[in-house]
């Protein structure tokens, strides 16, 4: 594996002579790996040339939707917004906070992690009751976790899972993933019937689905 740079940006490469074609990977951290089965250089500029345009548009979006930041003790990232701990709409996690006897990084975050967990109880309990209602669903039992790679679920026997980390993202995002996860009361699947019966509750839905994507979970 070798560095090039290419347009200013640095690149990482990899000489596979046992590949059939080429790839290029981009992850979350805007670190780009090119994959060839070649190993002329003239080759690999060309091929980077010819990419030029998508990797620019991969690193825009990447950079857009970029994870918001914040000082721990200080801050906290409630529905897209960066909120001071001092604020009325936290003020639980202040209070929590002045509970840790050592405040280390990993418990800081234990509390937090905890602070998400409570406030969901409440608010996304309400939004869950809300579209149930308004879409004439039952599910039998509601659960909060903090999950690495989903935003929710539903189970065949109609328990409903949301990720507590979805404090962290716009109200109408969250309100995407409650209504998605109840439509899957009526579909056990991403069918076009599926995806039509949530666009029916939440318009342009297919936008706060890509939208909600590009957000990092931690």
């Amino acid at each position: 594996m070798s560095k090039i740079f290419f347009d200013g940006i640095e690149i990482e490469y990899i000489c596979k002579p046992n590949l059939k074609h080429s790839y290029i990977s981009i992850s979350k951290d805007a670190k780009i790996v090119v994959k060839t089965p070649k190993v002329t250089k003239r080759f690999v500029d060309n091929l980077l040339v010819e990419k030029k345009t998508w990797i620019k548009k991969q690193l825009l979006k990447l950079e857009q939707n970029k994870a918001i930041e914040i000082n721990l003790e200080d801050e906290v990232l409630l529905f897209g917004k960066v909120y001071s701990i001092d604020s009325n709409e936290v003020k639980i996690l202040k209070d929590l906070l002045k509970m840790v006897k050592k405040p280390t990084k990993e418990n800081l975050l234990k509390c937090y992690d905890y602070f998400y967990k409570l406030f969901a109880q409440d608010y996304l309990t309400s939004r869950l009751e809300y579209f149930s209602n308004m879409m004439g669903l039952k599910y039998s039992e509601i659960r909060y976790k903090k999950l690495k790679s989903r935003w929710g679920s539903c189970s065949s026997k109609k328990v409903i899972t949301l990720n507590t980390q979805l404090l962290k993202v716009d109200k109408e995002l969250i309100d995407y993933v409650v209504v998605h996860e109840l439509s899957h009361l009526v579909f056990m699947n991403h069918s076009k019937e599926f995806h039509n019966l949530v666009e029916n509750y939440l318009p342009n839905s297919k936008d706060k689905r890509k939208r909600l994507n590009g957000f990092s979970l931690i």
